[in-house]
């Protein structure tokens, strides 16, 4: 998966946004204003901060040294992933999963809102 390529899939998602808090490096994305992901994309290699549960969390990092606790986040519910040690779909799968852990978090109006029940 290339950066530009991660970049558009983070924003496929229903409001997703992509902002610059960190400075103009930084890409961080976010629904509703809570953050999914988080990437230097011009980064070798290319990583992706992603939110996790944290029983999976654990059971990612234990079976792919690709993914390590997250670099400046709360390890217990961020994983730092390195993209091209791992298969695109599952890179895909882990922000999808990161997604619909921040929007499972939203009041129901706002998930309503966004087609995710």
């Amino acid at each position: 998966m290339t950066p530009e390529e991660l970049r558009m899939f983070c924003l496929e998602f229903n409001a997703s946004a992509e902002e610059f808090p960190f400075g103009p490096e930084a890409s961080v994305f976010k629904v509703v204003g809570k953050m999914f992901a988080l990437s230097v994309l011009d980064a070798e290699p290319l990583k992706v901060s992603l939110k996790c549960d944290p029983d999976d969390a654990l059971r990612l990092r234990k079976d792919h040294p690709a993914i390590v606790p997250g670099w400046h986040l709360n390890k217990r519910h961020w994983n730092t992933v390195t993209v091209s040690e791992l298969p695109d779909r599952m890179v895909r799968e882990l922000v999808e999963d990161s997604y619909d852990l921040v929007v499972s978090g939203l009041p129901k109006a706002e998930r309503l809102r966004l087609d995710r029940p």
